[in-house]
């Protein structure tokens, strides 16, 4: 039973993996304007941030509810993000514009990482709901943090083989012409996260 409960969560979680967000779109921007290298700070930030989610869940802390002010405001924070960084994505003039999701240096990355992870609240909804469920069924404090380090290990894992993908020399070559195009196409994106996170946080 608790094989098929792991492949349970390892499969819901890859699944949720696999659906592209801020996060992705970050990636995706840093790889092609800066090399894997700087991709590979922000994944760093992204997994760590899904590292706080988990330890809260995990905790069974409140914040993570759908119903609470304080998730509403995390909901607030996340759609002001994401409008800023649209915003400057638009308005970058250039393809040597590359520091409008983060600084030159790793640590930048790192921070642009941790933010854009933070303040996405469909991250602190997965994992509330998912441990949630967890907890209902009796699972073991013990194997709870085994399957959170599991999720940490593989949202590093997969981001680091996406960054490396993308920012591969001859890649970044072949779009780097294009970069002002994929700079344009991601701030729209992020401006319509944005705009549906605005539209979640309302009170129906």
């Amino acid at each position: 039973m608790q094989w098929q409960q792991f492949l349970m969560v390892a499969g819901a979680h890859f699944l949720a993996l696999l659906s592209p967000g801020p996060d992705f779109l970050l990636i995706v921007r840093s790889a092609l304007a800066g090399g894997w290298r700087r991709a590979g700070a922000v994944c760093c930030g992204v997994a760590l941030a899904n590292a706080v989610f988990i330890a809260l869940a995990i905790g069974g802390i409140a914040l993570l509810r759908a119903d609470t002010p304080a998730f509403r405001w995390v909901q607030w924070a996340g759609g002001a993000y994401l409008a800023y960084l649209g915003v400057r994505l638009l308005g970058s003039r250039s393809r040597l514009d590359v520091d409008a999701l983060g600084g030159a240096a790793s640590g930048s990355g790192l921070l642009g990482g941790l933010l854009s992870a933070l303040l996405n609240p469909k991250n602190a909804l997965f994992y509330a709901s998912l441990f949630s469920l967890l907890a209902g069924s009796a699972t073991p404090f013990a194997v709870q943090c085994a399957y959170g380090v599991w999720m940490f290990g593989v949202v590093l894992a997969w981001d680091l083989a996406l960054a490396a993908l993308i920012g591969h020399p001859a890649i970044v070559a072949r779009c780097a012409r294009h970069l002002h195009q994929v700079e344009r196409l991601t701030g729209g994106l992020l401006l319509m996260l944005a705009l549906a996170v605005f539209a979640a946080s309302v009170p129906h």
